[in-house]
């Protein structure tokens, strides 16, 4: 098929992607870190095979010709994006945080601090809950929970010193 193509045969190239389209894709996933990148890779890969049919000398089997042209798209790719270098933003626009975050890093904190909610005393835990994470004013949570504004600004703070101080522990 490989010399069929390189001989101007118009469909010789799609039946040896057909035969071969799986086990390329499937190595192309393994050489790359992301299935974005090993798409882009196996794309370079194709039409680097498709230019570079002539050269083929027959040394090797042309899976093996194909495998290997995709490994090495796969390695140029994570070369190229560990070299792409970084412009910085100018001065107008927005400052991103010094530390982006992740979903896994967001949560992460949040199961921390959902564990640290827990060792609260409960009117101290629900105070906070509804003020801080749920938003309610000092005055609706009061309503909401039947006690006076007072009561919930004095449980909100000694439950932020509670959360603080078993915070801290935590990281010692």
């Amino acid at each position: 098929m490989l010399a069929a193509h390189a001989q101007g045969e118009p469909h010789a190239f799609a039946e040896l992607l057909r035969r071969h389209r799986d086990h390329l894709w499937q190595t192309a996933l393994r050489a790359s870190y992301t299935p974005e990148d090993a798409a882009d890779s196996l794309q370079d890969a194709l039409l680097s095979a498709h230019r570079g049919a002539g050269g083929f000398r027959g040394d090797s089997e042309v899976r093996s010709w194909l495998h290997r042209i995709v490994v090495n798209a796969c390695l140029d790719r994570i070369r190229r994006n560990k070299l792409r270098r970084t412009v910085p933003l100018s001065d107008e626009s927005v400052l991103e945080p010094l530390y982006p975050r992740d979903d896994f890093a967001r949560l992460d904190a949040t199961l921390v601090v959902d564990a640290a909610l827990f060792t609260l005393p409960a009117e101290q835990r629900t105070a906070l809950v509804a003020v801080e994470l749920e938003g309610y004013s000092i005055a609706e949570a009061a309503v909401l929970l039947g006690v006076p504004a007072g009561t919930i600004k004095s449980r909100c703070a000694r439950g932020r010193r509670r959360l603080e101080e078993h915070l801290k522990s935590m990281n010692t």
